[in-house]
């Protein structure tokens, strides 16, 4: 749990030391986020479960005030990565329903609140296990296939930016 502060603060620190502009990077193509609650951006809002924060008090500090889902009042480091590497000022959850073929470009997060490295702790809190979230990236790199190319489902494994937080 200690270490998993450290990195966190690091992040933070990282991203509020050197703001990025949105489109300034050309190395990193996307962020693709496997995680738990501190990176889920939306996910649980889809499923059955009780562990959800797409309520008030949730989002009050999101730009426009929103809860989307996410467990913060404002933006997770998903986000917060997101903005840093330039690709947007917030990163889409994959469940999404309003979430369209171009937007996957520039990345999405799988995380889902309440999840844990045993799929026994996913299946009782109703939420997307590890292996889910796997299996919603193999779905993930098959719409960019389809809708934009091999070449570019192949430069978006080959170059993007993968963090795993749990």
């Amino acid at each position: 749990m200690k270490l998993q502060l450290f990195w966190l603060a690091l992040v933070f620190i990282a991203v509020k030391a050197n703001p990025a502009k949105e489109g300034n990077n050309a190395t990193i193509p996307a962020l693709i986020v496997f995680g738990d609650s501190i990176m889920d951006t939306g996910n649980n809002n889809r499923l059955p479960t009780l562990l959800k924060c797409n309520f008030p008090p949730y989002g009050k500090d999101f730009p426009g005030g929103l809860a989307t889902g996410r467990f913060s009042d404002g933006r997770v480091p998903s986000d917060l990565i997101a903005e840093k590497l330039g690709l947007a000022k917030s990163l889409p959850a994959f469940m999404n329903p309003n979430l369209k073929p171009q937007d996957l470009l520039k990345g999405v997060t799988f995380a889902s609140g309440g999840t844990g490295y045993d799929p026994l702790t996913a299946k009782i809190m109703s939420v997307i296990s590890v292996w889910d979230q796997l299996t919603y990236f193999k779905q993930y790199i098959s719409t960019i296939k389809q809708h934009f190319g091999e070449k570019k489902a192949q430069d978006i494994l080959d170059h993007s930016f993968f963090c795993c937080v749990f």
